[in-house]
């Protein structure tokens, strides 16, 4: 260029050239680098106009001085040296905007004919796009490579069907048990191990047919640690393809679910532990989901029932429950989905034996809840009990019988036990009356447990008749009170509200309130007071209410005391006399009235015993 400019082109040539050439050119003459010609094109570049042309280069653009183009332009005036800029940043205020901007430039010296230095030519070409596209570009292979480098996946690159070692993560490096040293080499001589499993062949396969190739939970066994393990993966193999299609690279990446694995084949051994033993026993187990669809069965069910785990088994044991009990089981079961508490319940089951004929099962269902505390399912049994209640009702019919009986005798014994009682106070044997007396007490005692007896095979036959009118509420609590006083040391302290008439059976009722104060009275042996209260509730409901300050009822056992035959034990210490049916034939009788009944207490500080009835028939 050089010499092109100082051998060939006039001054007035190189002014045309500049005005008609294509790209940016100017020509900057004399030591104040006064612009003699700029094209339209470079005026593009500084963001000037034509006005520029006849002033000095700096104070056109005065902000490249702080650039060090005033040195480079004096060193190509001076000494004649061609400077050329390769991508060179220029900060520059163009259209009032000050930003950074990229070139490609040439400063050539310019001669007279007497090959004097009088000017410098300035070509130049604006790369901004340029350099801005490929900062990105590497930015985003910045990115990338950090990206690569610090993922949770285990990644490399392997070259050619070689399979050489182009790049690897410190994850795929940890991943084989190796160091970076083996970057570079071939996959069969960093991994020597591999050979005899498939991973080699795969790779060098997908040179050739250039599909992605991907596993799940695959194994492979890698020397870690100095030692052979056994380890399992998901991974994928992807082809990396040039502008021809061709494939000349595979990225490999992998997760390590060793651990997942692992841990399933424990829970499906587990599982199946846990399902041997539930075919090996008598009961029915089951599971079921959710929506309450049954999942499994034992062997024992689908042995029992004739049927295959192929049929549906949830349709099959609702056609198998006696159709009248299919709706309070199905009111049940759905309550318990809802509130997620135990499912308990007695029902019969059709017998396959006997077409027609049932036979009770005790069911029974918890949920099984996952780590959030949601439940994941249900798992149930039904418990074949119908031998126990076929005992049961003959046990009830064994009491009913004998307590029927026993009601005659002792009938004539409380007579003959009042004659004598009478004869010896006539003679003035005071002494011996006063044991027929006790004697007396011991019989109507034992008339109450038969009473109490025949009382539980009418509710459990469903025969306890209730005469049902209007009474005094208030009159029958003064009457019980009194009557339960005669008997007893406490101070039986009563609050009340006036309650009126209800409508009710008065006999039953009275036998509720003389058996929660005479309990109250049993048991409180220490205290001297049991306080009694009523009250009309909301204008609807006869309330009664009998607190005591004895031995309480811890509170696991609270739910328990209206149940047949529980009885309360004081701390192990000894057990009060009683079969422990009071508070059962209570409940069943505040039941069959349309009322609740409920105990609140606390161990060592007494009981409070309440039960509501309607006051009036709806």
């Amino acid at each position: 260029m050089k010499n092109f400019l100082q051998q060939n082109v006039s001054q007035d040539s190189l002014i045309t050239l500049f005005s008609q050439a294509p790209v940016a050119m100017s020509l900057l003459m004399g030591e104040n680098f006064i612009i003699q010609n700029a094209n339209s094109q470079i005026l593009e570049l500084w963001g000037k106009d034509s006005s520029v042309i006849g002033r000095s280069l700096f104070d056109v653009l005065p902000e490249i001085l702080s650039q060090g183009f005033r040195d480079i332009l004096d060193n190509v005036y001076r000494k004649g040296e061609t400077f050329n800029g390769n991508k060179w940043p220029v900060f520059l205020e163009k259209y009032g905007t000050y930003e950074e901007h990229f070139f490609n430039f040439i400063y050539a010296p310019v001669y007279n004919d007497q090959k004097e230095i009088t000017g410098v030519s300035v070509v130049a070409t604006e790369v901004t796009d340029q350099v801005v596209s490929e900062r990105k570009l590497q930015e985003s292979e910045y990115r990338y490579e950090d990206l690569i480098k610090n993922s949770d996946y285990s990644i490399a690159i392997y070259r050619t069907p070689d399979l050489y070692i182009e790049f690897a993560n410190d994850q795929m490096l940890s991943t084989w048990g190796k160091d970076r040293s083996v970057i570079g080499m071939k996959l069969e001589d960093a991994l020597p191990e591999l050979e005899g499993q498939p991973f080699i062949g795969l790779l060098q396969d997908i040179f050739r047919t250039g599909e992605t190739y991907s596993a799940k939970e695959d194994r492979a066994d890698l020397v870690v640690d100095g030692r052979l393990q056994t380890f399992y993966y998901n991974f994928s193999y992807k082809p990396l393809k040039n502008k021809d299609g061709e494939v000349y690279a595979i990225l490999n990446r992998a997760v390590d679910v060793t651990d997942l694995v692992l841990a399933r084949k424990k829970i499906q051994e587990s599982e199946k532990k846990l399902r041997d033993l539930a075919d090996s026993m008598p009961q029915f187990v089951w599971t079921c989901n959710t929506e309450g669809q049954i999942t499994y069965m034992n062997d024992s069910w689908y042995k029992y029932t004739g049927s295959s785990e192929k049929e549906d088994q949830t349709e099959r044991v609702k056609k198998m429950i006696r159709p009248e009990a299919m709706k309070k089981v199905e009111e049940v079961w759905q309550e318990c989905i809802r509130t997620n508490r135990p499912f308990v319940m007695e029902y019969e089951l059709e017998d396959p034996d006997q077409e027609g004929s049932y036979r009770w099962f005790l069911g029974r269902a918890v949920p099984n809840f996952g780590e959030n505390g949601e439940v994941k399912q249900w798992t149930g049994t039904f418990t074949d009990i119908d031998e126990f209640k076929q005992l049961e009702t003959q046990k009830d019919n064994f009491l009913g019988i004998a307590s029927h009986e026993l009601k005659t005798p002792l009938t004539s014994l409380k007579l003959y036990t009042q004659f004598i009682k009478m004869n010896l106070a006539a003679s003035g044997d005071h002494k011996n009356a006063a044991v027929v007396k006790r004697m007396d007490y011991q019989i109507d005692r034992l008339t109450e447990l038969i009473n109490e007896l025949l009382d539980v095979t009418k509710i459990q036959k469903g025969q306890m008749q209730f005469n049902e009118s209007y009474f005094d509420f208030d009159q029958l609590v003064d009457e019980v009170i009194e009557e339960q006083q005669m008997t007893s040391r406490h101070k039986l302290v009563v609050s009340r509200s006036a309650v009126g008439e209800v409508f009710a059976d008065r006999h039953r009722i009275s036998q509720v309130m003389a058996n929660l104060v005479s309990n109250a009275i049993k048991y409180s042996p220490d205290a001297d007071e049991v306080h009694i209260s009523t009250a009309l509730e909301n204008g609807i409901h006869a309330r009664f209410q009998v607190r005591d300050f004895g031995i309480g009822i811890p509170a696991d056992k609270q739910a328990k005391v209206f149940d047949q035959y529980y009885r309360i034990s004081e701390s192990g210490a000894h057990t009060f006399p009683g079969l422990g049916l009071g508070l059962y034939i209570s409940a069943e009788i505040i039941k069959r009235a349309g009322g609740s009944i409920s105990v609140s207490s606390k161990e060592g500080e007494g009981s409070d015993f309440c039960f509501s009835i309607p006051k009036n028939k709806n």
